[in-house]
């Protein structure tokens, strides 16, 4: 049995949208509970070389939308990276799931073998649809998450190794 181009990108994408979405509720209570400003979680960074709490979660958004675009010829919707509260990131990832929640299998049919070409910081060249989802999205897609998941257990959020796998089954 073969495995589809969107077996391994929406559901996968959507997958870690909501594990996001989840993250940042425990933020929130996090803060409410602890007396916490918000803005110090959203605006916190593992370096200073690298995004916010809300520049992760506005790349991993932007790479799920973007990543759709890429595979097929749909038109994404633009975001303008303006989230500073943690209802509007998480406005931001509804969105983005409702876009993926568009998407139908049929529509990324043969996109394995789709010519895609990237000039990204930390990835530039041709790569066919397959190689592109599997070596480029997403792993980038996880160390977004991963990144926020770091940024809030370094800042005293209670969650581990069960919140970013989340449900299995």
């Amino acid at each position: 049995m073969s495995v589809s181009m969107y077996q391994l990108s929406v559901p996968a994408l959507t997958r870690g949208l909501r594990i996001l979405s989840s993250y940042l509720d425990k933020a929130a209570a996090f803060a409410a509970e602890n007396n916490i400003d918000p803005a110090v979680l959203i605006n916190a960074r593992l370096a200073p070389d690298m995004f916010s709490l809300a520049g992760q979660i506005q790349r991993a958004s932007d790479n799920a939308k973007g990543a759709i675009g890429r595979l097929t010829d749909f038109a994404v919707p633009g975001f303008p990276d303006t989230e500073k509260t943690f209802p509007e990131l998480k406005e931001r990832i509804a969105n983005t799931i409702e876009f993926l929640e568009t998407v139908r299998p049929e529509q990324l049919d043969g996109a394995e073998g789709r010519s895609i070409e990237l000039k990204l910081r930390f990835a530039s060249g041709t790569f066919s649809g397959e190689q592109y989802l599997l070596q480029v999205l997403l792993p980038n897609f996880y160390f977004h998450i991963a990144t926020v998941h770091n940024i809030l257990r370094h800042n005293g959020v209670k969650i581990g190794k069960k919140d970013y796998i989340g449900e299995v089954g």
